[in-house]
Order: structure tokens, then C-alpha cells, then sequence
């Protein structure tokens, strides 16, 4: 899966609304904005409008299952942003498929670094390139290794003293 990496907090909001299901009619709708004007609007700062709020990104996302802004802003402070599994929904299978999943991950970084030297310099787009699937990389492995505890955590009964 190829990402945009995304530099602004407007460049959030339009891939948030373009994901969001039903697009931008049912993203309005769902903030309660009366015409698709007013979102974009919102979204672009047209006519003296707010951004949209980081409760009202928050809310498309998690409709959309996307996550734009954490990314966003993880990205801004050199990080990664990694939601953590609930042990309900891990099972040995997940684990699996997250093991095969950062090890995808790993293996596209390897293949961008490999082609951006192929001319024997890095250009500052293969670097941006590079260090997206890097921290997709490091995300996925953080995940894989967070699942793994909670799955596998062993649980004290504290006793009644």
C-alpha cells in the first residue's frame, strides 16, 4: 500500500474527507454541516472558517479507519504513531500476520533504499519516500511486539491480605 506523505494539517483534512465512506456528502453530513460548501470551507479556510477540530478529524477517522492526523503529527515530532491491539481480538493467527506484515513492511524499505541507489545518491523525494515506509515499518514492529505482550501477559490475582 503506497501512502502520500502528508506535510499539512489542510493535506490531513482533505485525505480524512476523501476516505471518509460516502466522501464528502456524508463526511458533512456526519459533522453536521448543512452543504458540502461549508466542510470545504472547514477544510481548505475559505471565507474566515476554522480547520476542522481535532475531535472533528478524530470522528471521520474513526469511521473511515484511517489514521491521518496521529500520523500527522507523529511524523512532526520525528515518531510513529502505533495503536495498540486489545488482547479480545489477538489470537496466535494475528500474531502470525503481523509477524508476515512487518516483515513486508522491512522488506519494502530495503527495496526503496535499494532503488534510490541505484544512481548512487539519494535524492531528498527518496529520502521523504524512505522514511515513510521506515516508520511504517517501526510502527507495524511496535504493534507486533505490543500484541504479543498483551496476548501473552501473564496476569497476577492480587491477594487479599
Amino acid at each position: 500500500m503506497k501512502r502520500t506523505i502528508l506535510e499539512t494539517r489542510r493535506q490531513v483534512m482533505s485525505a480524512v474527507v476523501s476516505a471518509y465512506p460516502g466522501g464528502r456528502e456524508c463526511a458533512a453530513s456526519r459533522l453536521g454541516l448543512s452543504t458540502v460548501k461549508k466542510l470545504d470551507n472547514h477544510v481548505y479556510e475559505n471565507a474566515g472558517s476554522q480547520p476542522l477540530t481535532d475531535e472533528q478529524i478524530h470522528t471521520l477517522e474513526q469511521q473511515a479507519g484511517t489514521t491521518h492526523l496521529p500520523d500527522y503529527i507523529c511524523a512532526l515530532y520525528g515518531g510513529v504513531y502505533v495503536p495498540m491491539p486489545e488482547q479480545q481480538a489477538l489470537d496466535n493467527l494475528d500474531l502470525y500476520a503481523r509477524g508476515m506484515d512487518t516483515a513486508i513492511k522491512r522488506g519494502k524499505v530495503d527495496a526503496i533504499i535499494a532503488a534510490a541507489l541505484v544512481d548512487g545518491e539519494i535524492t531528498e523525494t527518496e529520502i521523504a519516500e524512505i522514511i515513510a515506509a521506515h516508520r511504517q515499518h517501526i510502527a507495524a514492529r511496535h504493534a507486533e511486539v505490543g500484541a504479543v505482550i498483551t496476548l501473552h501477559r501473564r496476569h497476577i490475582k492480587e491477594n487479599a491480605q
